[in-house]
């Protein structure tokens, strides 16, 4: 993979051009994509920009954010070709830090769950994830160091576990969701994909002008508290055996490590997920549904038929759940610095026709905290496993330095 921040520091010293940089992720998709398929669309040739952190740094951009250089397709026909005239203000973040958008990267239709063609670079024979497949598919394969995906039940953690790549979902809301096609407005997340958590840092200080987030090397070593939300059913042993490698290590480079009982409310929020999600989508994707009801891709077309029937009651009950576990959880963080649980229930299943279950990472998109995919293991098929760090709401940096803690803690285990 292309390491962001091993880039800056050799841009910034002059051992690279930013030109350079950038004509190389073309040549690494040149070479990469036909066989991966991570991008929709991209560049031939491109130029850097002649000033900002993020100079010599190509992007990708899930293809149902806005992008004024390139079409915003969905993952859908009913938008091919569809061409937004402005950027959305996410994009103008990246650009005004410098970065070069490089192409649009694959999702399912409308960020739902009808799988891409994008293949695991490290196993052709299993999902890549989803709905953020290419973005996550792209930095595994070494062809860009930064992408942005969303997420609305679990489409940035999971498919970076299942490719093997650091991920943030920040804070809700931290990162403008204008100009993104909407699914669940109360839910909807922009997050980024790089190699490792300096990665991620770099980047979202860059963008946000944020520079606290580039803090995350821990004064200590934090204090983990570990939940394996048994409300959402037992992980695969490729997911325990993830979770098990990360706790050894974390305990081994000195950190305080135990066991978190969720209070139960948390269990009836992870279950009023999906009328939040399906509600709103039912507003957001009225006009497609209305208009163009055959042309939605089948399962999201399934789903959507299925939910026909809620009710703004329902809606609001649902509403009124979260708010209640929103409370609950922010008093855990008070005995503990950060969360550790499952990315995914385990290595990426085999079969392009399911893009993974999300159901160790909606709890997390519902209340807001950020959240952080840290790779552990392989299995031996080759297949990458993760687990995520939730921190409290609004402590993006506390996320990321724990998710540090434990890259450096696992490596040095290995």
């Amino acid at each position: 993979m292309i390491s962001l921040s091993d880039l800056q520091r050799r841009i910034e010293q002059g051992e690279l051009s930013p030109d350079t940089a950038v004509a190389r992720s073309l040549e690494a998709i040149e070479t990469r994509d036909k066989e991966i398929g991570a991008f929709v669309c991209h560049a031939k040739s491109a130029h850097a920009a002649e000033s900002g952190p993020l100079r010599g740094i190509a992007v990708g951009i899930k293809d149902i954010i806005d992008t004024a250089d390139f079409p915003t397709e969905m993952g859908s026909p009913i938008y091919r070709g569809w061409r937004p005239r402005a950027d959305a203000p996410v994009v103008m973040m990246l650009k005004r830090a410098g970065a070069t958008i490089i192409g649009k990267t694959t999702t399912t239709a409308f960020a739902a769950m009808d799988p891409t063609p994008t293949l695991n670079p490290h196993n052709h024979d299993h999902t890549p994830g989803g709905s953020s497949a290419g973005s996550a598919a792209s930095v595994a394969a070494g062809m860009i160091p930064l992408a942005f995906g969303t997420q609305t039940g679990g489409s940035v953690i999971r498919p970076a576990a299942f490719c093997g790549v650091a991920a943030i979902k920040p804070s809700y809301r931290l990162l403008p969701t204008v100009g993104v096609k909407c699914y669940s407005w109360a839910l909807d997340t922009v997050g980024l994909f790089a190699a490792g958590s300096e990665d991620l840092a770099c980047g979202l200080a860059a963008m946000t002008g944020r520079a606290d987030l580039l803090a995350i090397e821990a004064p200590r070593p934090p204090s983990f508290g570990v939940v394996t939300q048994d409300f959402a059913g037992k992980a695969e042993r490729s997911g325990e055996d993830g979770l098990q490698a990360a706790l050894r290590a974390a305990e081994r480079a000195g950190a305080s490590v135990r066991t978190i009982s969720l209070p139960e409310i948390l269990a009836d929020a992870w279950g009023i997920h999906p009328i939040i999600q399906e509600f709103e989508a039912h507003h957001a994707l009225a006009w497609e549904y209305g208009t163009h009801h055959d042309e939605i891709a089948p399962l999201l077309r399934a789903r959507l038929d299925g939910t026909a029937g809620l009710t703004a009651a329902e809606y609001d009950e649902a509403r009124g759940i979260a708010h209640r576990a929103r409370g609950a959880l922010g008093e855990i963080f008070d005995s503990i610095d950060v969360l550790l649980t499952y990315s995914a229930p385990g290595a990426a299943p085999k079969g392009l026709s399911s893009t993974g279950d999300p159901r160790f990472n909606r709890l997390w998109t519902l209340v807001g905290n950020p959240c952080v995919n840290v790779p552990t293991h392989r299995t031996e098929g080759n297949l990458p496993v993760g687990v995520q760090v939730i921190a409290r709401f609004g402590n993006d940096v506390g996320a990321l330095a724990a998710a540090r803690f434990l890259e450096q803690a696992l490596a040095k285990s290995k």
